[in-house]
């Protein structure tokens, strides 16, 4: 029997970037994956889900650019048109992780990893060796136990990006970051969306400030907002509340997502004290020796680009040199609305509790020539400052391209940079970025435009 000096299990962001970089590093690699290659993210998340709302970006351009003069008229949206775009960007990448594979000699094997005790590691009958095993095996929509849920058809994050057509009316149950950008992504194409969350608001992951810009972005749209509601059931055609009811035509379900528990407990893997997640040490390592996990398996922050980054870790860890430590607070955390938000480090609140010489400083980008001329000035700048050192211990953009804009103050604290390297630095003109140095300069002396 060959002995691999790693098994991957799953194919996501994670076990991907693990399998080649320890191919990289001269081992001998096999990754077992039961779906597609390229996992939830590639197929049934990040990339359609970015798909879908650059067709929303496209009708929300074609609707600012007749307010101003350019006469544009739509006909219809082909939905079937819509789905084959985003299966073509899916199996571009796909197939770009299969010849990654293929030019690393990363053996790749179709099926169910199952554990058998005094064998190890079992597909389709096969045993497999390898001195290290990593887990990689992602996560599942998470299905709330709602009275009548289970006799109604619905969508969830893995299905609805397969729609025959657009539905008329939808409803999404949760007012996460994934509901919250499918609803931006359904809205402008002519669907008339409800939000139910049971929560007190959307976006509680996000900073207050930018759940208010956000919201406003949505009713805009026309997007109907429920928060704080108690759902008492669920009939084939509409939500039962406490205050009433809402109906529908299709209903999605995105109320988050919950790990793949099953291969990790056969194995013996102890758990964090929720028992919700497989617990590791800062290089990875399960409570089982040789056993790695990384991504939504392990909790955190359960971004792909995060699971990338762990697994990289865990790899070097394993094969190359002692590394430090994932600093998961410089992990830039995203949310692909119209506007975007993104944010690093700490929020308002944790930056408060941790430090008592705390800066704040936010700058609107609707004084910004770039964001004026492009008619995209909803949103802010906001850094957070210790004043003894000016170390940016956290950042908040919202705005259009936030997402990207955030990357330069992300990097300025990767590198341990300060608030007054920010300051100084000369941005391009006109620039949304250039509301990045204002507001460093307002920390530092005073801003210009203030």
């Amino acid at each position: 029997m060959k002995e691999y000096d790693l098994i991957v299990v799953g194919s996501g962001p994670g076990g991907y970037i693990a399998a080649i970089r320890a191919a990289q590093l001269g081992k001998s690699v096999v990754v077992i994956e039961q779906g597609e290659l390229g996992g939830a993210c590639l197929n049934v998340g990040c990339i359609p889900s970015k798909t879908f709302l650059k067709h929303a970006e496209w009708m929300l351009t074609l609707a600012e650019a007749k307010r101003y003069g350019i006469d544009t008229t739509v006909n219809g949206i082909d939905m079937a048109a819509l789905v084959a775009r985003k299966r073509d960007v899916v199996g571009t990448l796909r197939r770009g992780i299969a010849h990654l594979f293929n030019a690393h000699a990363i053996e790749l094997i179709q099926g169910t990893a199952s554990y058998v005790p005094d064998q190890g590691l079992t597909v389709d009958g096969r045993t497999l060796s390898a001195r290290h095993t990593l887990l990689a095996t992602g996560s599942r929509p998470f299905i709330p136990p709602i009275a009548g849920l289970d006799r109604v058809s619905y969508y969830t994050t893995d299905t609805l990006f397969d729609l025959a057509e657009l539905p008329a009316r939808l409803v999404i149950i949760g007012g996460g970051v994934i509901a919250i950008e499918l609803a931006f992504a359904m809205a402008p194409l002519g669907v008339e969306v409800t939000l139910v969350e049971v929560a007190p608001d959307i976006l509680l992951t996000e900073e207050s400030e930018a759940r208010e810009v956000v919201r406003g972005a949505l009713k805009r749209l026309g997007v109907s907002i429920h928060t704080g509601v108690s759902i008492q059931r669920v009939t084939p055609h509409s939500i039962v509340l406490s205050e009433g009811q809402i109906e529908f035509e299709a209903l999605l379900v995105a109320t988050g997502r919950v790990p793949h528990l099953t291969l990790a407990q056969e194995m013996g893997l102890a758990l964090d004290a929720q028992q919700r997640f497989v617990k590791v040490d800062d290089g990875f390592q399960t409570s089982v020796p040789g056993v790695l996990a990384i991504g939504d398996l392990i909790g955190g922050l359960m971004l792909a680009h995060a699971a990338s980054a762990e697994g990289i870790v865990a790899v070097d860890r394993l094969f190359a040199s002692h590394q430090p430590p994932l600093r998961l607070h410089l992990v830039p955390r995203c949310v692909y609305s119209f506007p975007e938000i993104a944010s690093v480090g700490l929020n308002e609140q944790q930056a408060r509790e941790r430090y008592d010489d705390i800066i704040i400083k936010k700058q609107p980008f609707a004084a910004n020539g770039k964001a004026i001329s492009a008619g995209e000035t909803d949103g802010f700048v906001k850094l957070i400052v210790s004043a003894r050192y000016g170390e940016i211990v956290g950042a908040v953009v919202v705005g259009a391209h936030a997402t990207e804009t955030l990357q330069v103050i992300q990097s300025t604290m990767q590198a341990e940079g300060i608030v007054d390297d920010l300051a100084e630095q000369v941005f391009a003109h006109p620039t949304l970025s250039e509301v990045i140095g204002e507001t460093a300069k307002s920390i530092v002396f005073k801003a210009i435009h203030e």
